[in-house]
């Protein structure tokens, strides 16, 4: 049996010996939500000055089942506001890019481009597109900038295109919890109404996401799992 055979049928008995100190009714809503997860769109955060703001984008992430939420620490560095996220923090993956030499926006988006994702960054320049007439088929990666000057000349030059939200009002956007908000509902919508191929996580991805979040909800689940192996190896 190969290596990885034998990994796949110990992750699967990790699970099914940590789901015993679960209940039906939460192993029941982590598959529901599962089930509905994609990496299909992704989130990405230049800098943001105010944490709370940051925070509020991972939970509207996790609400509209955005797995990856990407951080480019420049001057200011993130910290999850646990009040805002309301738990959320948990559910989504954070991907930090911070390089003092170099460029965190560069490392971001190299790691995005190896993922097959087109990059838009957020913008109410007369150069961006519609929301509305972003497309959907390929995986997309929405940068949003900090709170006072919007992504950075870096970002504008490196980027696929740009997208903005039309406004009716005087005032040019909206703050970036709210235009992450209104952004992945649109494109969520969307991606859901054309029935896109391959727009949920893989089996593969869910198994690995369902033993990452079974071993934070079981209460020591660190000691659990070395009497696991121990009786295992017995």
């Amino acid at each position: 049996m190969s290596e990885e055979k034998s990994a796949e049928i110990i992750d699967q008995a990790l699970l099914d010996y940590l789901a015993a100190y679960i209940t039906d009714h939460k192993k029941k809503v982590m598959g529901e939500v599962l089930a509905n997860r994609t990496r299909h769109f992704t989130v990405v955060l230049e800098d943001i000055f105010k944490p709370h703001n940051a925070s509020a984008v991972l939970r509207t992430c996790d609400c509209f089942g955005v797995q990856d939420v990407h951080i480019i620490e420049k001057v200011n560095q993130y910290k999850i506001n646990p009040y805002v996220t309301r738990g959320a923090s948990q559910w989504v993956d954070l991907h930090k890019y911070y390089n003092p030499s170099g460029s965190a926006v560069q490392d971001c988006f190299s790691e995005l481009r190896r993922r097959k994702y087109k990059i838009y960054g957020t913008s109410p320049s007369a150069q961006s597109i519609s929301l509305y007439d972003l497309p959907v088929a390929e995986p997309c990666a929405l940068v949003f900038g900090n709170e006072h000057e919007g992504i950075s000349a870096e970002v504008k030059a490196n980027v696929d295109g740009l997208v903005h939200i039309p406004m009716l009002g005087f005032t040019e956007s909206f703050n970036i919890s709210v235009s992450a908000s209104i952004i992945l509902y649109e494109l969520v919508k969307k991606a859901q109404e054309q029935e896109l191929p391959d727009y949920f996580l893989s089996e593969t991805e869910k198994q690995i996401l369902r033993l990452k979040w079974y071993r934070q909800v079981v209460k020591r689940s660190d000691l659990h799992e070395k009497a696991f192996l121990k009786s295992m190896k017995e």
